[in-house]
Formats: structure tokens, sequence, C-alpha cells
């Protein structure tokens, strides 16, 4: 007898606060036996924190994944293809996996990668949306994004070149500012639009710093910065 193969589950977990997930993530993150981590270099594992924050992972599989950062794109491509080799281990013997995603699956998701891997060789895999960071920062912030007819850009903010972005009509939304972050707050400044720009840097996490207007101190945030822009 054939055995079912499993589910890759990509699931949204929001910016930081647990209290974000959704429900369909709560059910998909309790039902799966094997829950795939995301990791960093020093084994940091921000999106399964704060799964542990909601789900018991004590009967769980906990698979880490390390995906290396920076322009190495053989380095890139063949982690993405390790941690696609790694999970087809646990489809194949029919066991589900939810890999946990920091805020919405489908906005510059690793993911996103290892879906495209995964079904081109036969496998399911489904998207659970969730909370995206930007979301979250205009609530901390206070502030709607946009309203009536005004159009929202989401930019990377190490796009190159970034200020020919910045004078697109409408709301922006800058992210992974943390990176270049006193690239960006010149470019800013350049556009005539540092004073209509607000920081939040870890949102929803302990350590998160909100900054309706870019001061110095803001110029020392972290990776996990979203720079919102508002409309003139």
């Amino acid at each position: 007898m054939e055995i079912r193969k499993g589910v890759l589950y990509g699931v949204s977990v929001g910016p930081g606060d647990p209290e974000l997930l959704t429900l369909k993530a709560l059910r998909v993150l309790q039902k799966c036996p094997v829950i795939a981590a995301p990791q960093t270099r020093s084994g940091e594992t921000l999106a399964l924190d704060i799964v542990r924050q909601a789900v018991s992972l004590e009967e769980k599989t906990v698979l880490p994944l390390y995906f290396p950062m920076g322009q190495d794109q053989s380095r890139w491509y063949a982690a993405h293809e390790q941690a696609a080799m790694e999970i087809r281990a646990h489809l194949d013997a029919g066991r589900d996996v939810a890999m946990p995603n920091l805020g919405d699956v489908s906005i510059y998701s690793t993911f996103g990668y290892l879906m495209d891997i995964l079904r081109q060789r036969g496998y399911e895999a489904v998207m659970i949306p969730g909370v995206p960071s930007f979301c979250a920062a205009a609530a901390r912030l206070g502030t709607v994004l946009v309203s009536g007819d005004t159009p929202l850009h989401i930019i990377p903010a190490n796009s190159e070149p970034l200020p020919p972005l910045l004078e697109l009509p409408g709301a922006k939304v800058l992210m992974k500012a943390g990176r270049d972050l006193p690239q960006t707050v010149r470019a800013l400044r350049e556009a005539g639009q540092l004073e209509r720009a607000a920081l939040v840097e870890n949102c929803g996490l302990p350590n998160e710093k909100i900054y309706p207007r870019l001061e110095p101190e803001a110029e020392k945030a972290g990776y996990f910065t979203t720079i919102l822009v508002k409309e003139r």
C-alpha cells in the first residue's frame, strides 16, 4: 500500500506578538507533527520562538533549517536545496510539515523558494496567510497607511537605485530597512520625505522600539526594521 505523502504548510506567524497568530495558523501548527524552523548562523529561531508561546512543541519533531545571508548565490541555492531535501524525508514518510514564517508567508518569505522546489517535484504545499509586519507597525504607530485611492508601494530598502522608487506617488513601506538604514535615511532626506517617515524596530517583540519620527538614534535600528512613509 502506497504511503500518503505529507503536506508542507507555510505558516505566517506575524511580526512578533503571538496574539497575532490566526486561528488557522494555530490549528495547522497544532496538527503538524514536524515543525521546520528557519534559524540564523548563531542558532536563533525567531519564528519558532513566537510559535512556542502559543503551541506546545513537546511531542513534535523540530527540524532546524539554516539559510545563509549575503549575496553568494551558490551558497544560497545550495541551502534551499538542502532544506528541501530534509523536509522531503518527512513528507515521504507521510508526515505533514509546518514551516513558521515571520510576517506573512507571501511577502519576502523563505518558504516561497522551498514551495517552488517541492511543488516541482510533486509535493503539495499550502500557504497560511497572516499579519504582515508593516500592518502591525502601522497599528503600533496608530496611523492609517493609505485611504481613498492612494496607492501603497512595498519596497525593499536595499533596492538599487532607491531614489526613483521614493518618487512614486502614494505611501511607501520600506522593508528590511535595518541593513542599510543610514543610506535609506539619506535617500529619504534627499527626496524631501524624511519628515513624513516613521520607523518600528522589532515590531511586537519584547525589544520593540517605535520612532514616530526618524530621530538620529533611530539610525542604529537592527535588521527587523520597517519604515512607513505617508503620502504628502
